[in-house]
């Protein structure tokens, strides 16, 4: 081959390799959706902030072009934030159809579930970010939702591992008033079961909201003797609204411990997380939103960050092949929990190890040494395949 004739095959290469960099990037379109947050109430002394969840997406979407800078990948948010009244699965139809195939739902489990009826004959696909109900991952589920915010089931069971690792095996169950306090209740009377604890007593809170009380009434003096004649380790609060929980330690006749909604309770997040690169991630947080992350933040991060990870694995933004590689045993999540973050095939909740914290530390890890489980640890945590009726893999 004459010189001249390499000289000219070289230069085509080298034509072909600049077109191929200046090639557009695969771009990853990614909605989330959350609901306006109301005002807080006057005794609120620690309000959630506006952008709430909002803030978690944003660090991932960062996290997810820093490597997309290497892959020839983009990532770009949407963010909606719903007014009162507006309808979830109209907005997230009109997002669908603008070209977002990756929802992030920041909402109550009524308005995911109707996000996902409404983009069911559509490949999009839909995280769960907010809700905890165990009906979703039941009689509700979904196929075209990965449930990345964890179960109620999880959150109890993570809580009971702990308490039987303690052996405070005696459980006083305080239940508030509302359909959110009794769920939370069956699924720490079904944790005690699992686990061999006992609840030897349950009550009803009927003294109101102490928790936002400004001041002493004949009804906290009523209070202090709430939990007179039980025998019990530790109090175990079911109260969602946050109307009394906070009100229950230091305030029982004998003294225990307390958990469940409030004291000591378990979580997907918290500040003093520090181990596995948890640090750079709060460092990174607070640096861009000027505040703490908090557990929806955390939630909303990892569900963005799920698309990052299985796009760069799948060079694809289809949302077809994102999903069937989310449900496969090749994905893995590095989630700042010291192991790979998956998800369930038969409910698609994602596995992941459940922190146990006081208000200004963090207490343990579930699970807890010694709960084995024949496919991994973390299924020792929530409704596990047996027992749930979901079939979705």
């Amino acid at each position: 081959m004459s010189r001249s004739r390499r000289i000219a095959i070289c230069a085509a290469l080298v034509c072909l390799a600049g077109r191929a960099v200046a090639a557009d990037p695969v771009e990853f379109r990614i909605g989330i959706i959350s609901r306006e947050i109301p005002p807080p109430a006057a005794s609120d002394i620690e309000a959630r902030p506006e952008d709430d969840g909002i803030a978690g997406g944003r660090l991932a979407i960062r996290d997810n072009n820093s490597t997309g800078a290497f892959t020839r990948q983009s990532y770009k948010a949407e963010e909606v934030i719903l007014e009162e009244g507006q309808s979830a699965g109209e907005a997230a139809k009109a997002l669908v159809s603008g070209g977002t195939p990756f929802i992030v739902a920041a909402l109550p489990a009524d308005d995911l579930l109707a996000v996902a009826d409404a983009l069911k004959d559509t490949p999009a696909v839909v995280f769960n970010a907010a809700a905890g109900e165990d009906r979703l991952r039941g009689p509700d589920c979904r196929a075209n939702i990965f449930h990345v915010a964890p179960s109620t089931a999880m959150l109890t069971d993570g809580l009971a591992q702990f308490l039987s690792h303690m052996r405070w095996r005696k459980l006083f169950l305080m239940v508030g008033p509302n359909e959110a306090d009794r769920l939370y209740a069956e699924a720490v009377k079904r944790s005690a079961r699992k686990f061999g604890l006992q609840v030897t007593a349950e009550r009803p809170w009927d003294l109101g909201p102490l928790a936002r009380a400004k001041a002493d009434s004949p009804t906290t003096a009523e209070a202090l003797v709430f939990t007179r004649g039980g025998d019990y380790d530790i109090a175990v609060v079911a109260d969602e609204a946050g109307d009394f929980g906070d009100y229950v330690p230091f305030r029982t006749v004998d003294p225990r411990p307390v958990g469940g909604t409030q004291g000591l309770i378990a979580t997907t997040w918290h500040p003093t997380l520090e181990a596995w690169g948890a640090t750079q991630a709060q460092n990174r947080f607070r640096r861009l939103a000027g505040r703490l992350m908090r557990p929806l933040d955390y939630q909303v991060w990892a569900a963005v960050r799920s698309v990052g990870e299985a796009g760069t694995q799948t060079k694809s933004a289809d949302p077809r092949l994102v999903a069937a590689f989310l449900r496969s045993p090749d994905f893995s999540l590095p989630g700042h929990k010291g192991v790979g973050l998956s998800f369930r095939t038969w409910d698609q909740q994602l596995r992941q190890p459940i922190l146990i914290v006081q208000p200004k530390a963090l207490v343990t890890v579930a699970p807890e040494k010694g709960f084995l489980h024949q496919r991994t640890p973390l299924d020792s945590l929530g409704l596990d395949q047996p027992e749930s009726p979901c079939r979705l893999g």
